[in-house]
């Protein structure tokens, strides 16, 4: 049974080469506001949704579609992707020394009969303290601007990271493990 990732991330897919899944991309354009007091848990797991869903109407099976989200969030705000330097740099400045959540919604659907499968996954970040120097060196990198939170842990970001609690690749963009298990109870097999 073929994978379909209905995502434009080129991280997500890199998680998936990596550990060997064979796949297609169809990427899968939605809008990703917020709804007014939405939060981070249900807005991942709508989105991850709208992508599979979206997806899975068009393509042909038998597949399984996995679409994702992921959103960085602290104290029932969401950080998306910045909009701008400023607005990265005002990311950076309230992650800088505390802790603050990674949570990504998976939606998974079986094609063709429609059979689906969903989660999050929420991993904790420890940001170190950042100097205003390290966040402008950081910034004119690039390296922020399309990442949720404004920054990336497989980066450049990974040494203000002294620890996390909870997988990793969750906070690059895919729960590996649970996107395994999730699989394995939909049948999927690498066969």
């Amino acid at each position: 049974m073929k994978l379909i990732l209905a995502s434009a991330s080129t991280r997500r897919a890199e998680i998936l080469r990596d550990a060997g899944f064979s796949f297609t991309v169809l990427s899968s354009a939605i809008d990703e506001t917020p709804y007014p007091g939405e939060s981070a848990h249900d807005l991942v797991q709508r989105l991850a949704a709208a992508k599979a869903d979206l997806i899975a109407a068009r393509a042909a099976g038998p597949a399984i579609v996995i679409g994702a989200d992921t959103e960085v969030t602290l104290e029932n705000h969401i950080f998306g992707k910045p909009r701008s330097s400023d607005d990265a740099r005002h990311m950076l400045e309230k992650l800088s020394g505390r802790t603050h959540a990674v949570v990504t919604g998976v939606a998974l659907i079986r094609i063709p009969d429609a059979e689906r499968l969903t989660f999050v996954e929420s991993t904790l970040v420890h940001f170190a303290t950042l100097s205003a120097e390290e966040i402008s060196r950081y910034l004119s990198t690039g390296e922020p601007h399309d990442k949720a939170g404004a920054y990336g842990i497989q980066g450049r970001a990974g040494r203000y990271i002294p620890r996390i609690e909870g997988c990793y690749f969750n906070v690059v963009g895919l729960p590996l493990a649970r996107l395994q298990q999730a699989l394995t109870t939909l049948g999927w097999s690498e066969d």
